[in-house]
């Protein structure tokens, strides 16, 4: 499938990719002058296979030390290579840590971000009162017992589009804090509790500074009625501490059928971590 590209070269053809990796060791998704992030180590491997170099975009940016089971990223390109050239190709050049699951080519009105109707994100968390060693990196981790009962109760009152600025990091540079979150669980499998969110887009550090405020509220600090008071008088410093990167997982992303992607979501829950 040759497309029209972004600039309206007609040679260019545009190539979606679903891609899984381990964060603990990168600075993160968006390219850095140093070179330690996720989108670096992507570029420059497809750039191996292209032999031209290529920018990529991606449906979610993540932050230091957060992983991803289903991100969804293109990049237009006027190399001519089957699909799974892109796939084992960009591999032999990525990092353990990082892989390409599935290449597509794609029309050029499809972007990952701008496409993108939905995002999710899991965060993995141990609950037990000795810190893990198998899975450091990959969990959170909170000593003390946990409420799941109150925890889920609080989870409810984010549902909805709702002001998000008591979970946004100062830093953050969206537009808007106004976001809609249309799923919000929090569920115990024997010594994890794993949260699941859905929403529209999700503000830096929105996740994490979610997780810490049902955790506060799991262990009875605060009531489940907190988290509406939070909302409502959008102070983060009233909130709780941004919680640990290494639990975290860019989960899926939602688009329409039309596009015919392969996998955008990945349910699964690594049995190791059980």
């Amino acid at each position: 499938m040759r497309s029209v590209g972004v600039l309206g070269n007609y040679d260019m053809m545009r190539i979606a990719l679903g891609i899984e990796y381990d964060g603990a060791a990168f600075h993160g998704w968006q390219s850095q002058p140093h070179g330690n992030t996720i989108q670096d180590a992507l570029e420059r491997a497809l750039a191996e296979v292209a032999g031209e170099s290529v920018r990529v975009n991606c449906a979610g940016r993540t932050d230091a030390g957060v992983h991803a089971l289903a991100q969804v990223a293109h990049f237009d390109t006027a190399a001519v290579r089957p699909q799974r050239a892109w796939v084992r190709g960009a591999n032999a050049h990525l990092p353990d840590s990082v892989a390409v699951r599935w290449a597509q080519p794609v029309d050029a009105a499809f972007h990952a971000r701008y496409s993108a109707l939905s995002r999710s994100y899991r965060y993995v968390l141990y609950n037990h009162a000795v810190r893990p060693a198998i899975n450091f990196g990959r969990v959170g981790w909170y000593h003390r017992p946990l409420d799941i009962d109150a925890m889920q109760r609080a989870a409810r009152l984010l549902l909805g589009e709702q002001d998000f600025s008591a979970f946004r990091a100062a830093e953050c540079q969206a537009r808007s804090p106004l976001k809609k979150l249309y799923q919000a669980d929090v569920a115990r499998h024997g010594d994890m509790l794993i949260f699941e969110f859905r929403a529209s887009a999700f503000l830096q550090h929105m996740v994490r500074n979610i997780v810490g405020a049902l955790v506060v509220i799991g262990c009875a600090r605060q009531p489940p009625e907190w988290i509406a008071a939070l909302i409502a008088g959008r102070d983060r410093t009233r909130a709780a501490p941004t919680f640990s990167p290494a639990g975290l997982y860019f989960a899926g992303v939602e688009y329409e059928a039309h596009w015919r992607l392969p996998e955008t979501s990945r349910m699964i829950f690594p049995s190791i971590l059980l």
